[in-house]
Parts: structure tokens; C-alpha cells; sequence
């Protein structure tokens, strides 16, 4: 069989590392990057360490508005899906890239699968949410990651062809773990274990908006502790933009983003993640490292059941307080899989007619 791979930026890479590697076992793979977000630190050593499958196809659409960035996804991949004949299409997640391929796919009658199907924020106003539920309703395979993904797909009407695999994430997570504890990058920061908070940033309604910015930034220089901060480009570019540059930069070891290691690293070390991430969040749960999330809504509830998440939005005294206060206690019981999520989805396309 034929298998058309579609992703747009690197935490899609990441995921799909583990599930190209069951594919070729038995198929053959095309690996479309749309070009989504162009990405400095996807070198050769991305792809080396991770054992990464590099892209047959870029697509290189890069930035725009949501409409036209995805149109010009939808015309690539229709053109790349038109010369290779595809047995099957997969995506991955929740952006664009996830919506366009699955739009072709339907158009084009290529039967589709969604990994990391069934999540919702049952925010709408969330182009990530509109983008996975989409997906979901045109998918014949849904690879679902949590039994929360499930009951969610059920709810929606959705039951053929849905599986419970695990997490693709979670195979990665403890593949990698090893390899970034032998990483230095503590030591070339000048972090102590245990005593500094880390922090990512990256979603449009924080980043786009002065006001909410700035009190994210107001937040982090007042943590009373360490803070390193693994800067996006689009969150630098704001910062700067906005003047809020130099105030973090007095607080904050502000730096370049960091390859996946070295942020496995960086996390494993924290006392305490803070973070917009949807894939933070579980990272963080696996590692068991407590996590404040600046939403107010979030697709991994399971994070928040067991008390190793918590949601506190923008505002800085709320931000600050849960940096202080928040302390999970207990044990992490849900689950995200065995570690063998990217088996059992090669399993499943063996055996799809």
C-alpha cells in the first residue's frame, strides 16, 4: 500500500517519526511537509537524533491568514496526490496542515486516518478545534490517544473505525528519554535541578495582544526564581514589537529554541513548567514535572483530573500564585498508552482494505 504522510510543522515531524518507521516495515510512505512553519532548528541533526524520516515533498507554503495558507496547502497537495496515487492519506493533530489534507483527501476519495483523533477543547474559537473536528468527521481510521478521545468521538456520532492506540507522543517521550538526560544543557545555562521554572509560549491570542502579553512577561519577571524561556519566533517578534523585550530579558534567561532534546532536558530539571502547549502540558504529565497552563480550556483533561495541570490564564497575579502555590499530590493515573501507540496503528493499516 501506498501512504501519503502529511505534516507542517515539528512537533508533527516528532510524531510521525515512530509511525514512519512501522510504516515502511510494510508499505511504501511519501512525506509531504507543507511548509506550515519553516523551522531553523530542522537540521540534520533533527532528523538524525530522532531518527526522522525526511519530507519526499515540501510544499513550502509558509505563513499566512488561516483561509490562504490552507488553500495553498489544499492546491499542493492535490497536485503531489495526483502524481503519486495514493493508497492512503494520514495526518496528524490539529493545524492546517492536519484541516488541508484531510479536505483533499475527501475531495480526492482517498480514504483518510487522523492521529491524535477524538480531542476537543470544546472551544470553537480555536482554529486548532475547528481543524480537528473537521478531520475527525472525514476520517475512516481514527487513531485515538486517551479513552477521553473515544468518548468524545462517540459523542459526535463517530464509532467505525476508531481505535484506542495510545499516544505517539508518549513512544517518543520515553524513547527519548534517556539520550536527554546525557545532554549538558543545565550546565551550559548555568541551571541548578529543581530550582528553575521553564516556559513556552507560542499561541496567537497570547502572543497577538499587548495587554495579555504584557502580563505574562510581568508574571515571569516577578517568579522570584529562576526562569529560562525557550523563545518562539513569532513570540519574539511580538515582544519586540511591543517593547516587552528588555523588561523579560532583565529576569529571564530568554533564548533560541532548543532542539527536542535539550527541551526533554530542560523540562525533566524544571521545578515547574509554564506553558500555552498543548503537547507541554502532556509532556510535563509524563515526566511528572506540575504544569501551569495560561488558557482557560484544555484538550488533555486528563492532566487535569489527575491534579498535575493547572489552568490559569493570562492574568499575572493568577499566573503568580499558581507558580508559588500549586504542588500536585498523588499519583499519575491516566493513561496515555504502553509505549507501543506507533505498532499498533502500523498493525491496523496492515490489515485496511
Amino acid at each position: 500500500m501506498k501512504i501519503v504522510s502529511v505534516v507542517g510543522a515539528r512537533p508533527q515531524f516528532i510524531m510521525a517519526a515512530p509511525v514512519s518507521r512501522e510504516i515502511r516495515q510494510h508499505h511504501e510512505e511519501i512525506l509531504v511537509h507543507t511548509g506550515q512553519h519553516y523551522d531553523e532548528n530542522m537540521s540534520d541533526v533533527f532528523f538524525e537524533i530522532l531518527d526522522i524520516a525526511r519530507p519526499n515533498y515540501n510544499l513550502g507554503v509558509g505563513s499566512a491568514s488561516h483561509g490562504r495558507q490552507t488553500a495553498d496547502m489544499m492546491r499542493g497537495l492535490e497536485e503531489v496526490l495526483e502524481k503519486e496515487n495514493p493508497n492512503f492519506l494520514l495526518v496528524y493533530g490539529d493545524t492546517n496542515s492536519t484541516l488541508a489534507g484531510a479536505l483533499v483527501a475527501a475531495k480526492m476519495g482517498i480514504p483518510l486516518g487522523h492521529v491524535e483523533a477524538g480531542l476537543r477543547s470544546f472551544n470553537r474559537q480555536m482554529p486548532e478545534e475547528v481543524n480537528r473536528v473537521v478531520a475527525d468527521h472525514l476520517s475512516n481510521l481514527l487513531f485515538a490517544p486517551t479513552e477521553t478521545a473515544v468518548d468524545n468521538l462517540t459523542r459526535e456520532g463517530i464509532t467505525r473505525g476508531v481505535h484506542m492506540v495510545g499516544d505517539v507522543m508518549y513512544d517518543v517521550a520515553l524513547q527519548s528519554a534517556q539520550a536527554a538526560r546525557s545532554r549538558d544543557i543545565l550546565s551550559r545555562l548555568g541551571l541548578t535541578r529543581g530550582e528553575y521554572l521553564l516556559v513556552t509560549l507560542h499561541r496567537p491570542q497570547n502572543v497577538d495582544d499587548k495587554e495579555t502579553l504584557s502580563a505574562i512577561v510581568e508574571a515571569l519577571v516577578h517568579a522570584g526564581r529562576p526562569v529560562v524561556f525557550p523563545v518562539h519566533p513569532r513570540t519574539r517578534k511580538n515582544l519586540i514589537a511591543f517593547d516587552l523585550y528588555d523588561r523579560l530579558q532583565a529576569k529571564v534567561k530568554a533564548i533560541e529554541p532548543v532542539d527536542y532534546l535539550d527541551f526533554i532536558a530542560l523540562l525533566m530539571g524544571s521545578s515547574k513548567v509554564v506553558t500555552d502547549s498543548g503537547g507541554v502540558q502532556k509532556e510535563a504529565y509524563f515526566f511528572g514535572v506540575p504544569c501551569v497552563t495560561l488558557r482557560d480550556e484544555t484538550e488533555w483533561i486528563e492532566t487535569l483530573e489527575d491534579g498535575w495541570n493547572a489552568l490559569v490564564g493570562t492574568e499575572t497575579d493568577e499566573i503568580l500564585d499558581a507558580i508559588e502555590k500549586f504542588n500536585p499530590e498523588g499519583t499519575k493515573s491516566k493513561s496515555f498508552g504502553d509505549g507501543h501507540a506507533a505498532e499498533k496503528i502500523g498493525r491496523i493499516l496492515d490489515k485496511f482494505v
